[in-house]
């Protein structure tokens, strides 16, 4: 479970994926099994959390990472470079960005 704190020396990873309602379940599924198979077995990762809009046209993740290297090392893995081809096959963009958190309420 993600722990969101002003202090945490963890490297957070926002990534929001624009899909159709049509694609948004199997993107869904796509994004669970990555998650459950690979993502979060491989060094340095801590935590994630999935969120689709009630249009089904969007799915945020919202992941956490010991450090940015540990992120930038599973992005280059030849699997999770495989899979992002299938997440790209069911959506109109995505886009990680990295983010230090600011502030907490």
């Amino acid at each position: 479970m993600p722990n969101i704190t002003i202090s945490s020396d963890l490297q957070t990873v926002v990534t929001t994926f624009e899909t159709s309602p049509g694609n948004c379940q199997d993107l869904l599924e796509a994004l669970e099994d990555a998650y459950g198979k690979f993502i979060s077995k491989q060094p340095g990762f801590v935590s994630a959390a999935l969120h689709v809009n009630d249009a089904q046209t969007r799915i945020a993740n919202y992941s956490q990472w010991r450090r940015r290297e540990d992120f930038l090392a599973m992005l280059r893995a030849p699997e999770m470079r495989a899979t992002n081809r299938t997440f790209n096959s069911l959506c109109r963009s995505f886009e990680p960005v990295l983010y230090e958190v600011a502030a907490v309420f």
